[in-house]
């Protein structure tokens, strides 16, 4: 049976550079899964695979969508499964992974890996009286809310994503289930089985070194223009409205761009806002590990080992599956 690889960890711990080394020895292809890279226009903020990158690798589902689309786990896993069927088909050397599935959006992961229930269509009565409880009551509502009726999707959603929040209280308020759930089904349903094999390897360091990373990683994309980046995002969503009044699509309702939002709309002084990206990309990896540490299929390999330790480390998973 072919095999997928599948390189996961905390944002920052170097997922990208060891990818693009396997997939070179391996002779394959990368599969985007970082729901945020799936939008062109925001490469900066997001970490999205460089031009060169790109250019060494063939990789999927980078860049193929406007910031104003909406994209989701479910549509996600129909379209990757259906790409991973034709790469495994066209595979010839059943000896290495036919493809390298990396990102850090857990859910996407599942998705593709376990796969996902179908959650429920929302009526519209239901989502129109949250959305006006929350215009009343406001983020902490919303969040105690979400916290009391689904505690285990709480520890690993994005606590100040509303859009995210609403939905899980949405399909709570329709089936009387939590949103996490529909999770769990689909980890027990037949119909999610995949036609391959599947090789978790999780990278990861130790805390101190990747809260540096995530920290230097911040300069770095500051420098690189992130801040004109993301007001001309905002400005191809917004347009030339008062943005105090308008509420951000959910592909920049994310890390690095909600806090530079409210630096433009005056919440923040840029100094806050850097500060507020780099502690909320900390908050943001403590959730990942918290999601990845419920799945022991994954094989830890240390981030600081060599890379020649690393893949021996990974050939030996990629055997003891056979």
């Amino acid at each position: 049976m072919n095999k997928l690889l599948v390189i996961l960890g905390p944002t920052g711990v170097g997922k990208t550079e060891l990818s693009l080394r396997l997939a070179q020895d391996y002779s394959c292809d990368i599969v985007n899964a970082d729901s945020r890279q799936i939008y062109h226009a925001i490469p900066i903020g997001t970490a999205a695979p460089t031009e060169e990158e790109r250019a060494r690798v063939k990789h999927h589902f980078v860049g193929i969508k406007d910031l104003h689309e909406s994209y989701n786990a479910g549509q996600y896993e129909r379209d990757c499964v259906e790409l991973l069927n034709t790469l495994s088909h066209q595979h010839s050397h059943p000896q290495n992974p036919f493809a390298i599935l990396t990102g850090g959006s857990m859910m996407y992961i599942d998705a593709v890996c376990q796969g996902l229930d179908d959650i429920p269509t929302i009526p519209i009565p239901i989502r129109d009286k949250i959305n006006s409880e929350y215009e009343l009551k406001g983020l902490t509502w919303l969040q105690n809310e979400v916290r009391q009726t689904d505690p285990i999707y709480w520890e690993i959603v994005d606590q100040n994503n509303p859009q995210r929040l609403k939905h899980a209280l949405e399909v709570y308020r329709l089936t009387h289930c939590p949103y996490s759930s529909f999770r769990k089904k689909a980890l027990n349903n037949s119909s999610t089985i995949r036609p391959w094999e599947i090789v978790y390897i999780g990278l990861n360091r130790d805390r101190e070194s990747l809260y540096k990373r995530i920290n230097l990683r911040v300069d770095a994309m500051i420098k690189d223009g992130l801040l004109e980046e993301a007001n001309q995002a905002f400005h191809a969503v917004l347009g030339d409205r008062d943005w105090k009044n308008q509420t951000l699509p959910n592909s920049l309702n994310t890390v690095g761009y909600k806090e530079l939002f409210a630096y433009f709309t005056g919440t923040y002084t840029l100094e806050e806002a850097i500060e507020k990206i780099k502690q909320n990309s900390r908050h943001y990896a403590k959730r990942q590990m918290t999601w990845f540490n419920k799945n022991k299929h994954i094989n830890w390999i240390n981030a600081n080992d060599s890379y020649e330790k690393q893949m021996d480390a990974i050939h030996t998973y990629l055997v003891s599956t056979r």
